[in-house]
């Protein structure tokens, strides 16, 4: 009995020494007589352990190695975080949104032909007035404001940029941004703030 005992001790030594050598690896089939192949996983390394085969169960010792994930499926994540990324939006410039705010100061006030306020205003004589606000000249009628502007899509409008109405740009307003604009439009209407796509559009600039 206690021979058998001594053997049981050396099981244990065994099972434990196997248990530190073969975690995170892989038992193959017997490579030697009275041995045990054990292979590192992502490695060509491979070592015969002796005596491995007398231990019960040894493959309880042995974690799985987890699978990689699919290439494919890899893929698929960073092509639906792109699509799923929203498109920026034009940063509206802080002089631009000066200008806004002058414009949108001046709502109420009374249109006069020919005036470029402070008090009372013609709508190219309100868009000069706004950027004078932040040290800008531009020029002084509509048509030249519409020719002389850096032209801008009408998807990449920013707050202070210059909106000319009609086919021969004879209107023009200030856009303030959410789609909307304020401008001096006519003779008993006060300066105020309206829809942008109000009146047909001739083009949008920037100074």
């Amino acid at each position: 009995m206690a021979q058998h005992r001594r053997l049981n001790k050396t099981a244990t030594r065994r099972i434990a020494a196997a248990s530190a050598v073969v975690m995170g690896t892989t038992v193959l089939a017997p490579g030697v007589a009275n041995a045990v192949e054990v292979t590192i996983p992502n490695t060509n390394i491979s070592v015969n352990v002796p005596g491995l085969e007398n231990v019960p169960n040894v493959e309880q010792f042995i974690p799985a190695t987890p699978a990689a994930p699919a290439v494919q499926e890899v893929n698929n994540y960073v092509a639906n975080v792109a699509a799923q990324a929203p498109a920026a939006a034009p940063a509206a410039s802080s002089q631009g949104q000066a200008i806004a705010n002058a414009v949108r100061s001046k709502i109420g006030a009374p249109y006069a032909w020919g005036a470029t306020g402070p008090s009372a205003f013609d709508c190219s004589g309100l868009t000069t007035w706004a950027y004078q606000q932040v040290g800008k000249s531009i020029p002084r009628t509509s048509q030249a404001q519409a020719a002389q502007g850096q032209r801008v899509p009408l998807d990449q409008l920013q707050p202070g940029d210059i909106i000319a109405y009609y086919g021969g740009a004879t209107h023009v307003g200030i856009y303030v941004g959410n789609g909307m604009i304020v401008d001096a439009l006519n003779s008993g209407t006060p300066v105020g703030e309206r829809p942008l796509h109000f009146q047909p559009i001739h083009s949008a600039v920037r100074f």
